[in-house]
């Protein structure tokens, strides 16, 4: 399962889908094509700065205040994964964890 848990300032993305095989998992494309569209759009279409490490089954984003335009980037990125989510919940969960 992929879990994605959003605390202040951090987005974890961690685990697999196995939904299908390596290469052929479209659960774990699908959120990994989010998660790299938020870093290039927040990095191309912003002035604001963010850490991130991408590896095979974990991603961490952290990240200061974020401008507006930032802000909607990080919105549609979770409308999007929750969107997955509702989809295939056996394969992915998203978390809001208010710190």
């Amino acid at each position: 399962m992929i879990t994605i848990k959003h605390t202040t300032h951090r987005i974890e993305v961690t685990g697999h889908a196995g939904y299908a095989d390596v290469g052929h998992d479209i659960v774990c494309a699908s959120i990994s094509t989010l998660v790299q569209n938020l870093i290039w759009s927040i990095e191309d279409l912003t002035e604001d700065t963010i850490q991130y490490d991408v590896n095979t089954g974990e991603t961490v984003i952290t990240y200061g205040n974020l401008s507006e335009h930032a802000q909607l980037l990080l919105d549609s990125f979770f409308i999007g994964c929750n969107a997955v989510a509702a989809t295939c919940p056996e394969y992915v969960r998203v978390t809001n964890v208010k710190s």
